[in-house]
């Protein structure tokens, strides 16, 4: 748990509560110990309401994210406590359960959906066949849902050439996305790749709201 951040909810001072388990292996995690199904050292559910019951009136949200939070099959119910709480929730989430998705909306405020590239390079980036598909369903449903949400691209241009960023831009904005986020990529022991560098103001005239967040 991160008792308090003003980044992670975009207008909220929040906590975030990271949940184990995630199937995709992006070669850039940068929570790998959440990735097993599995871990050590997590917190009882009971000490995070008690703590949150603390925080009332001084937090507005609490951030479900991971590993991949909408791998926790107790998820809902654990949404539907803290909304009770009277905090607003909010999701990180790399969409590759629709389903799961689409169901939590109504428990949702705000949604950061994590979109790993170009269909093309998806399955190379998350080490896992078929993963682009989910990842167009659930950008669907949070476009229909009227839930406020941001998409986010790590990028660095040895996942993916400069020219396909720019085509994703292109691709997000005709979908109807109105915030997106390109974050920058540094994979530990690894430098700037030659010809790194992104048009910014190119990227951000297709969007309403346009972020670069720098590594």
């Amino acid at each position: 748990m991160t008792p308090l951040t003003s980044i992670d909810f975009p207008g909220r001072l929040a906590a975030v509560l990271f949940l184990q388990g995630c199937p995709w292996r992006c070669g850039y995690c940068h929570n790998p110990e959440l990735l097993p199904a599995r871990g050590e050292g997590g917190l009882d559910w009971d000490a995070v309401q008690a703590f949150l019951q603390r925080r009332h009136g001084l937090l507005d949200g609490v951030v479900f994210s991971g590993g991949e939070p909408t791998s926790q099959a107790t998820l809902p119910n654990a949404m539907a406590r803290v909304k009770a709480m009277g905090f607003q929730i909010g999701l990180h989430t790399g969409g590759m359960y629709p389903a799961r998705l689409q169901r939590l909306l109504p428990l949702l405020d705000w949604v950061g959906l994590d979109i790993k590239g170009p269909a093309e390079y998806h399955d190379a980036i998350t080490g896992r066949r078929g993963s682009a598909a989910p990842v167009e369903l659930s950008l669907g449903h949070l476009l229909e849902s009227g839930v406020a949400f941001e998409c986010r691209t790590t990028w660095h241009s040895g996942l993916f050439p400069v020219q396909a960023l720019y085509r994703l831009a292109e691709q997000l904005a005709a979908r109807g996305v109105r915030r997106w986020a390109l974050q920058e990529c540094r994979e530990p022991g690894r430098g700037r790749h030659e010809g790194e560098s992104a048009d910014l103001i190119r990227l951000g005239s297709y969007f309403p709201c346009f972020t670069f967040r720098g590594r």
